[in-house]
């Protein structure tokens, strides 16, 4: 089942996502409600919890923690044009996308696009409609954030990936 189902089950169901990833009988405990809360989450290389889809192979590390305000991910861009890729993602808060291999060609709403290389960033207001293609015959792997993000944000950046927009 892929993180989006998962995500739109768990909004059905109302649990937390992260609870999908919990080991046969481990609870996830909630963080505590106040002050400086020490949390911490290691995510070794190759680990994390990977999703498929259409547009693109993804990563989303520290999976463990439950209620995060921001949502790291790290992508394989897997479409070449955007025509293949379909509609613009949107989302509420911001993102931030760093290449970490390859060339990205970044669309969105308002810009014409642009190319990214490895070790270029970008930073935007996600509810501007935007898409990440890989630009030349090589990998593209990128890793973003987004930030501002609530249960329900998550909800609606998972929402965004969903199979009928990207044919899976």
């Amino acid at each position: 089942m892929t993180y989006d189902k998962l995500t739109l089950l768990s909004t059905k169901l109302g649990v937390d996502i992260a609870e999908f990833f919990a080991a046969d009988g481990e609870a996830i405990a909630p963080p505590p409600p106040v002050g400086p809360i020490g949390r911490r989450s290691i995510t070794r290389a190759r680990g994390g919890h990977s999703v498929k889809t259409a547009s693109y192979n993804h990563c989303y590390p520290a999976a463990d923690l439950r209620k995060k305000s921001m949502v790291p991910m790290i992508a394989e861009l897997k479409m070449r044009s955007i025509t293949e890729f379909g509609p613009l993602l949107k989302h509420s808060g911001e993102e931030f996308t760093l290449v970490l291999e390859g060339i990205c060609e970044f669309h969105s709403e308002f810009y014409e696009p642009v190319i990214l290389k490895t070790g270029d960033s970008i930073y935007f207001d996600s509810a501007m409609g935007h898409a990440y293609l890989a630009a030349g015959s090589g990998v593209c792997k990128v890793v973003s954030v987004c930030s501002g993000v609530s249960s329900d944000t998550l909800r609606e950046i998972i929402t965004e990936h969903k199979s009928e927009h990207h044919g899976e």
